[in-house]
Parts: C-alpha cells; sequence; structure tokens
C-alpha cells in the first residue's frame, strides 16, 4: 500500500482528474455539500471526453455471501476511484476506507478529494497487491 501515491499507478490519469478537479473548485468555490462537486466533476469530464462511471454498484461479499454492496462516487478510466468529500481535512480515517474501496472493487488507485477549502486537497491511495496489502508502510 502507498497513501501517497509514489508507485507510479495511474499516475497521469490522477493527474488529469486533479487538473478537473482545480477547474470544477475554480469554477464552484468551496465549501458546498459533496454532490455538487460530483456532479459537476461529471459535467467536466464529459466536456474533455474522459470517460467515467457514476455511482457504479460493487457487491460485497461475506463467506460468500452477498451482505450489501459499495457505491463509489465515480470510477474514472475505468481505474481510478475518485472520492469527493467536504471535509475539514483528509485523515488516516479516509485513507482506510478507501483502501476497503479499493479491495471491494478489484482497483488499484484511488483519489480523495477535498472541497471544503480554497484550496484543493487531495490524497492519492494506492493498493498495490489487493490480496495482501502492507498496510504498515
Amino acid at each position: 500500500m502507498d497513501a501517497d501515491g509514489r508507485d507510479g499507478i495511474h499516475v497521469r490519469e490522477t493527474e488529469i482528474i486533479i487538473g478537473c478537479a482545480f477547474t470544477v473548485l475554480n469554477s464552484l468555490g468551496h465549501g458546498f455539500h459533496e454532490k455538487p462537486y460530483e456532479e459537476a466533476l461529471a459535467v467536466e469530464f464529459r466536456h474533455h471526453g474522459i470517460n467515467f462511471a457514476q455511482q457504479a454498484r460493487y457487491p460485497l461479499h461475506y463467506r460468500q455471501v452477498k451482505v450489501g454492496e459499495y457505491i463509489p462516487d465515480l470510477i474514472v478510466f475505468e481505474k481510478v476511484i475518485l472520492d469527493t468529500k467536504t471535509i475539514e481535512r483528509i485523515t488516516d480515517h479516509e485513507v482506510g476506507r478507501m483502501l476497503n474501496y479499493l479491495r471491494a472493487t478489484g482497483l488499484q488507485v484511488g483519489l480523495i478529494l477535498n472541497f471544503k477549502h480554497a484550496k484543493l486537497q487531495f490524497r492519492r491511495v494506492t493498493l498495490t497487491s489487493p490480496s495482501a496489502p502492507d498496510l504498515h508502510s
């Protein structure tokens, strides 16, 4: 696991997503609820012809029994989970949740975007080994 995103997986894609997030923040401003930022990002992705899925559903299983589902805000480029936030700051709690999301989807890269403040805060999280992440790095 690399919570700092220095592993090189889908770096270009996350750079493009972050660029779109800056555009959204500069246009809408900061501090709204999360949903308008998710919707604005979807508009921005469409504008740039970026492939994405909004509110896709992933089943959650326990002992081969479906016990629920995970519905991410956005999956971008079919590779990156995008989680929009309007929180004070991104903490280890959000990173831990993103690791669970990556395990649930089988994807390796997640991006947490925080639109709470005038300066965009983001955190790139990777799961380099979906079966056995190193949670101590």
